[in-house]
C-alpha cells in the first residue's frame, strides 16, 4: 500500500486521516464529521490499516481495548476461583485424594482444571503472558503513531483542521500588536511558542499525552516481575517443619543449606508480673509471648553423593522469633507455628482378669521395631502400624499420612500358654479383639511428644521489578492524572485572525487560559462548538 502525500508536500503513511504536517482531513469519511477526533491525531494505526496477513490479524486482535479489558476480567474471575478451595501448597496430602475425598465431585473437577495450583499453571501464565503482549501492542500501535504526528505537526495548519477543533472562532479586525501581546501572554503561562509566517502555535504539556503509555510500561514490568515467580529459584515460599534436635535440608537452596532446631521455646505472659494483659488472660486462660526456636543454620561442604551423609559447616546461631527471621544470601526463614508431636507410646503386657503385667515396651511412633521381646517367653509382633488412621471407604484401616497423629496398631500378644498369639487390634480409646475374647490386652503406660518448629523459607529475587513496576505505573497516572496537552493556535487566513484550541482534558481550564491570553487585545473568544451544538438542540 503506497503512502499518501498531502498538498502541503508531506508524506503520509496509508491509512492516515489527518496529515501529519498540516492537518487536511485526507478522509473522506472524516469530513462529515462536524469536529474531528483528535484522540491520536489523526495518524495512521497498524490495526486499523492492515488485515491481510495471520501477523496482521494476531496484531489487530491484541491491539483491541477490548481484548485487553476481557482478558483481564477472565484472569480476576480465575483468580477468585482460586480462592474457593485451598491451594496445593496448603495441604499436607496428595491433592489428587485430598481434593476429591474433602469436596466430593467439585473437589474433583476443581483439581482436574488446575485451580488446586492455579497460580503455577500453564493456562493461568498463558492468561498473564496475553495481558502482557496486549499492553505491548495496544501501546505500540497507538503511541509511535501519535509520536511521529506531533513530532511532525507545523505551526501553520489546513483551515479545515482549524474549522473543526472544538474551540473556534474567527476575528475580522487584525492587529499586529494584538500578536505581540498574544505572545507574552502564552509565555506567562508556560506555552511554548512557535511562530512561522506570522502564524503562531502554543504548546505545553505534551508530556502527559504518555501518561497512558507509561502506565502499561508499568505494568509490563509489574507482570514480568509476576511471571519471573515461576522461574525455579527466583521465588520461593515453601514451608518446613523441624523436629526438636534433628537437621533438616533447607527447601529451594540447591541442597546447600540445612537447618538444625536445637530447642523450641514458648513463653506465656504471667497475669501477675504482665498487668497489661491481665483481663486477657483471665478470659483466654493463656496469651502467648514468644514463639522461638534456637537453630543453627549449616552450609553442605563438597558434593552431596546419594547415600552418604553430607558434609556440614556452621554458619551462624540464630533465635528465629515472629518477625525476627533468620535471613541469609537473599532467604529468610521466618517462625512461622509450631507442634508438638508424638514420639513414642508405652504400653504393658497385661493380664486382663488379674490386671498383672508381663513387661512394658517403648515403640517409637517414627521408627517402630516390628518384635519387642519382654522375656519369660512373652513378647509382642507389630503387624500392621497405621500412622495416622482411619477406616478406608470399605471399612478397613488405612493411614492419612506418615505423620503419626492418630497412630493405630495391629499387635500380636505371644504368651508361653499361648505360644501362636492373641491378635488386639489397638488405636487411641479404642481397642478390637478380632479372634474374639483374649487373655491379655496392651495396657497403654504413657506418651512422649516432641516440639516441632514450623517455619516459612522465603526468597524473592522477583521484588525488585514489581516495585519498580509500581513506580512507574503511579508516574503514569500522575503524569496524565494532573497535567493535560494544550495547544492554542493563532493564525492569519485572508485578512482574518483565527483561533482554534484542542486538549486531551479539561477544556473548561483552557477556556479560562484563552480568555486570559486573549486580555488587553481587540480578539473575541473563539466558541467552544460542541457547546453550542448542544444549546442549538436543547433550543430545537
Amino acid at each position: 500500500m503506497k503512502d499518501v502525500k498531502c498538498e502541503c508536500g508531506h508524506v503520509n503513511p496509508h491509512g492516515t486521516v489527518l496529515c501529519e504536517a498540516c492537518g487536511k482531513v485526507l478522509d473522506e469519511n472524516e469530513k462529515k464529521n462536524p469536529l474531528l477526533d483528535m484522540r491520536y491525531e489523526g495518524s495512521a494505526r497498524r490495526s486499523q490499516t492492515y488485515n491481510k496477513t495471520i501477523i496482521d490479524k494476531i496484531w489487530n486482535f491484541f491491539s483491541s481495548v477490548k481484548v485487553g479489558v476481557w482478558l483481564i476480567i477472565i484472569t480476576l474471575i480465575a483468580s477468585a476461583l482460586g480462592t474457593i478451595l485451598p491451594q496445593e501448597m496448603y495441604i499436607d496430602q496428595p491433592p489428587e485424594v485430598y481434593y476429591e475425598e474433602e469436596y466430593g465431585w467439585f473437589g474433583k473437577l476443581y483439581y482436574q482444571l488446575g485451580f488446586n495450583d492455579l497460580y503455577g499453571s500453564w493456562w493461568y501464565l498463558l492468561l498473564i503472558a496475553m495481558i502482557g503482549i496486549s499492553l505491548v501492542i495496544c501501546s505500540l500501535d497507538r503511541v509511535v503513531p501519535l509520536y511521529k504526528a506531533l513530532k511532525a505537526q507545523r505551526v501553520t495548519r489546513h483551515e479545515g483542521f482549524l474549522k473543526r477543533q472544538r474551540v473556534f472562532g474567527v476575528n475580522t479586525h487584525v492587529n499586529n500588536d494584538d500578536f505581540t501581546v498574544i505572545k507574552k501572554h502564552l509565555k506567562e503561562k508556560r506555552y511554548q511558542v512557535r511562530e512561522e509566517k506570522g502564524d503562531i502555535l502554543a504548546e505545553k504539556g505534551r508530556f502527559s499525552r504518555w501518561g497512558p503509555y507509561v502506565n502499561h510500561v508499568g505494568l509490563i514490568i509489574f507482570l514480568f516481575g509476576g511471571m519471573l515467580r515461576f522461574v525455579p529459584g527466583m521465588y520461593v515460599n515453601e514451608n518446613l517443619w523441624v523436629r526438636e534436635g534433628e537437621t533438616a535440608l533447607v527447601p529451594e537452596t540447591g541442597e546447600k543449606l540445612y537447618l538444625k532446631n536445637n530447642q523450641f521455646i514458648l513463653q506465656h505472659y504471667d497475669k501477675n508480673k504482665d498487668k497489661t494483659f491481665k483481663k486477657a488472660i483471665e478470659e483466654a486462660g493463656e496469651v502467648v509471648k514468644n514463639y522461638q526456636s534456637n537453630v543453627i543454620l549449616y552450609n553442605r561442604v563438597g558434593e552431596n553423593i546419594p547415600g552418604e551423609k553430607p558434609k556440614l559447616e556452621k554458619i551462624k546461631d540464630y533465635k528465629v522469633r515472629v518477625n525476627h527471621p533468620l535471613t541469609y544470601e537473599g532467604y529468610s526463614i521466618f517462625q512461622a507455628s509450631f507442634r508438638s508431636d508424638l514420639e513414642a507410646m508405652t504400653f504393658a503386657l497385661t493380664n486382663k482378669k488379674t490386671n498383672q503385667a508381663f513387661g512394658e515396651m517403648k515403640i517409637n511412633l517414627r521408627n517402630p521395631k516390628s518384635v519387642y521381646e519382654l522375656g519369660n517367653g512373652y513378647s509382642v509382633k507389630v503387624l500392621s502400624y497405621f500412622p495416622d488412621f482411619e477406616f478406608g471407604k470399605n471399612g478397613e484401616p488405612s493411614t492419612k499420612s506418615r505423620v503419626p497423629n492418630n497412630p493405630a496398631f495391629v499387635f500380636r500378644m505371644i504368651s508361653p500358654e499361648n505360644p501362636k498369639g492373641e491378635t488386639s487390634f489397638v488405636a487411641i480409646r479404642q481397642t478390637i479383639e478380632p479372634s474374639g475374647n483374649n487373655t491379655y490386652k496392651m495396657a497403654f503406660k504413657g506418651i512422649e511428644t516432641k516440639n516441632v518448629s514450623g517455619f516459612i523459607v522465603r526468597k524473592d529475587s522477583s521484588l525488585w521489578a514489581i516495585i519498580l513496576g509500581g513506580i512507574i505505573f503511579m508516574i503514569g497516572v500522575i503524569q496524565g492524572a494532573y497535567w493535560n496537552h494544550r495547544r492554542i493556535w493563532v493564525q492569519n487566513k485572508n485578512g482574518e485572525v483565527w483561533i482554534a484550541a484542542h486538549t486531551n482534558k479539561n477544556w473548561y481550564g483552557l477556556k479560562r487560559e484563552i480568555e486570559t491570553v486573549l486580555t488587553d487585545t481587540k480578539l473575541n473568544m473563539p466558541e467552544d462548538q460542541l457547546q453550542t451544538e448542544k444549546q442549538d438542540k436543547e433550543v430545537v
